[in-house]
């Protein structure tokens, strides 16, 4: 061992001057260099353009070298030829102007809507309404420069945004068994072809449609919403008696209204918690709606990527809070059904029978333009050894007559309403005033996009009562920061079953979610049932309730506030 240690004074490997070791170039460890790391995967390449860019790479990599970096010049490459003459010609004519929009786009903000709505309504009637109100929807504002990139989608600072906490519409009891949990995906796949009903009796009557509305406002006079308090009535199935008669003479073993029917057919494009009773007795099914159910209340930008926020949530706005849109849009739609027809005792259509809601002797205001036709539709299959038969009541608001032929042509009157199209929860909508005439088309899409939901449950119900024609009115408030004056845009009229193929809405996958739902219940003993969609989740749950369950609850505080804030 004494023998191999060196023989000179020097302490440490021997210095060499050699540039190889074994035949491959070596550089020599400069104390200049600072060492770095091989790979880092903590952070973003190079390469990458986004969220900081090169200027991101160029700050992150100041002054941090590789080991040997400062040698590196030892293993450059002595070419033979000079490359820099050569070069590559580009022959392409290139033009100076720039047509289109480039790659822009619209900006999309994910997120999911809200549930928690104000749920308030009477027993049998639609209280008094005195207030007004306005949603409105956008996503055709932020498009990109002529040539340019847009803004990219989604925005990145939103990709771990928190999925918001919505409350659900009944208050799910301990005693309450849960049955069945139906995925939506599920749902999306069902079929069931089915006629298109025939018609079993009619209540009521209807007014003649004020064709005025179908006309181009003049810019500088602005047609106002008025309060028109007539008697309008959404009684649930089970205390209709008319549907009570039909059950007795047992025309059909499923009964509904078109309400509640139609929140079930459109159930996959429900955001916001509903709930729906279920009641079998012996062979009947009843499809009913609790007192003050979120079913009475029209919804606002429901499907919205960036949905009307609560107060928990941080909306400082109160009169834009989801509750306070949906009640002003439900006054809305009351009062433009009554305001757009023209109310004469001579020219008015009758139906076969009188309302059966209706009691001069309680009521202090005169009966709205109202007609309820009970049809009857088949949900038969072929291995079904008796019939299966529903009978929902549908509601129609108006007649008119047609241009062309002079016949009558029932119409089912409704509203879109715009609160402010700067504020959150707007959904990227245009303005109405300055665009309604000149892009209609945009606007609809907008709220087929952000309302798909409400719209699709409106067309739905147009369709079962069999209306000629469905009026879109689009309401819009006064002044954005009050919900208590509105103004009357534009009324635009639609073929319901050619707006259901825009809206991609097939009724046929409507038909098989209620023969499945229906079908589920058939499979159990008699009791009262509760369908709930969840308020955070695309499924529905079916629960077994105690027979006495909702009887308890009295409606009435509701629809008194529903008066004084309508008063206010």
């Amino acid at each position: 061992i004494v023998s191999a240690l060196p023989s000179d004074e020097a302490w440490g490997p021997p210095t060499t001057t050699d540039a190889l070791v074994d035949g491959v170039p070596y550089a020599p460890y400069s104390k200049g260099d600072k060492l770095g790391r091989m790979a880092d995967w903590n952070i973003e390449g190079k390469d990458r353009d986004g969220r900081g860019g090169r200027q991101q790479y160029n700050r992150n990599y100041r002054d941090q070298q590789v080991y040997g970096a400062g040698t590196s010049s030892l293993f450059a490459i002595q070419v033979a030829e000079d490359e820099s003459s050569f070069s590559v010609v580009d022959n392409t004519r290139t033009s100076t102007k720039t047509r289109g929009f480039g790659r822009g786009g619209a900006t999309f903000i994910r997120g999911r809507g809200r549930g928690a709505r104000d749920q308030r309504g009477g027993r049998g009637t639609f209280q008094r309404v005195g207030g007004r109100g306005g949603q409105q929807n956008n996503y055709y504002d932020n498009r990109g420069g002529r040539g340019g990139r847009g803004r990219r989608f989604g925005g990145w600072k939103d990709y771990d945004k928190p999925q918001r906490n919505r409350d659900s519409s009944v208050n799910i009891k301990p005693e309450w068994q849960m049955l069945e949990e139906i995925d939506f995906n599920r749902l999306a796949k069902l079929n069931l072809e089915t006629n298109t009903g025939e018609d079993i009796d009619s209540y009521g009557f209807l007014y003649f449609y004020d064709r005025s509305y179908d006309k181009q406002p003049v810019k500088s006079i602005e047609r106002k919403l008025n309060v028109v308090d007539r008697a309008a009535y959404n009684v649930t199935t089970s205390q209709d008696p008319i549907i009570h008669e039909l059950a007795e003479k047992d025309e059909a073993t499923i009964f509904a209204t078109d309400n509640i029917l139609s929140m079930l057919m459109c159930a996959p494009r429900s955001v916001y918690s509903w709930d729906i009773i279920i009641t079998r007795s012996g062979n009947k099914i009843f499809l009913d709606k609790r007192d003050g159910s979120s079913l009475d209340m029209v919804s606002v930008n429901e499907n919205a990527a960036d949905a009307p926020l609560e107060a928990s949530e941080g909306n400082k706005d109160q009169i834009n809070f989801p509750g306070a849109l949906a009640l002003e849009a439900t006054f809305i739609n009351h009062n433009f059904v009554n305001q757009t027809v023209i109310e004469s005792e001579n020219s008015k259509f009758e139906m076969s029978h009188e309302n059966p809601f209706y009691n001069p002797s309680e009521e202090t205001e005169p009966l709205a333009s109202k007609a309820y036709k009970y049809r009857r539709f088949d949900l038969s299959l072929e291995k079904d050894e008796d019939p299966l038969h529903l009978i929902v009541r549908t509601e129609l608001d108006a007649v008119v007559k047609n241009n062309i032929s002079g016949e009558d042509q029932l119409l089912v009157v409704k509203a879109l309403n715009e609160f402010d199209h700067k504020a959150q929860g707007s959904g990227g909508a245009l303005d109405w005033r300055a665009k309604l005439t000149s892009q209609r088309g945009a606007v609809v899409a907008t709220e087929m996009k952000n309302n798909s939901c409400k719209l699709a449950r409106w067309t739905v119900q147009a369709i079962l009562a069999r209306a000629d024609v469905m009026k879109l009115g689009f309401v819009s408030r006064a002044t954005p920061k009050s919900n208590d004056r509105h103004v009357i845009l534009g009324v635009v009229g639609y073929d319901p079953r050619k707006f259901a193929e825009q809206m991609n809405l097939n009724l046929n996958n409507g038909w098989g979610i209620v023969r499945t739902i229906i079908d589920m219940v058939r499979a159990m003993k008699d009791g009262k049932y509760v369908l709930v969609k969840d308020p955070n989740k695309s499924l529905l749950r079916l629960y077994e309730v105690p027979a006495g369950t909702f009887e308890e609850e009295d409606d009435g505080p509701g629809g008194e506030e529903i008066v004084e804030e309508g008063a206010e």
